[in-house]
């Protein structure tokens, strides 16, 4: 990035991200452009959540018109599309039941509650969640303690226990484990980690 130009980053900001020198100000399906008018390819779509692209016009036209009825009333009343959504999705899984939230922390921390709780419900009086190393699953507390990058974990000790490390696309080392240790609840696995690369898990490995 160098010899960008850009307007002095405020103060106000908590350092939480090693931010890059680029400020985008728009963006057509896989093309943004920053505020020189630069034009770049946007690989990995905004973190996975603007998977549709930047712009697209009937995304665009649903969002205006929703914003235009109504936008907030909380999971405390119904929410007709929330349960559409929900019957679709477990049609497409052959799930059950579906939960909605905010990010993929939440949605992670979600899931580690519900093993936990599922555990409580057999009886295990410390449930254990097995995780790989490697693995992001969010900046919360608990989806901290469940990845495997030390240098993200720094300065927020103590972690949360109950968790168990073994290495990523290895299936003896998972089956090892699960012969040894009691209390294994769940298994937290990412099909593709992104942390310092991309590395994606065997069909067989995802099987086992």
């Amino acid at each position: 990035f160098e010899g960008f130009s850009m307007k002095p980053v405020t103060s106000h900001l908590m350092r939480a991200y090693a931010r890059q020198p680029v400020s985008f100000v728009r963006g057509s399906g896989a093309t943004l452009w920053d505020e020189q008018d630069v034009e770049y390819l946007d690989a990995i779509a905004g973190v996975a959540v603007t998977s549709l692209g930047h712009a697209h016009p009937e995304i665009a036209a649903v969002i205006a018109e929703q914003a235009g009825m109504l936008l907030h009333t909380s999971n405390v009343f119904r929410i007709d599309w929330q349960e559409r959504l929900g019957e679709r999705l477990c049609a497409l899984t052959g799930m059950q039941k579906a939960f909605f939230c905010n990010s993929g922390a939440e949605a992670s921390e979600a899931a580690l509650k519900l093993a936990r709780l599922y555990g409580h419900h057999k009886g295990v009086a410390e449930p254990k969640i097995l995780v790989m190393e490697n693995g992001f699953h969010g900046r919360t507390i608990a989806t901290l303690s469940a990845s495997g990058n030390p240098s993200k974990q720094q300065g927020f000790e103590p972690l949360l226990p109950g968790f168990l490390r073994v290495p990523y696309n290895d299936i003896e080392a998972v089956r090892q484990i699960a012969d040894k240790e009691s209390g294994i609840v769940a298994v937290l696995i990412e099909p593709v980690q992104g942390e310092g690369g991309i590395r994606v898990a065997s069909t067989d490995y995802l099987r086992g």
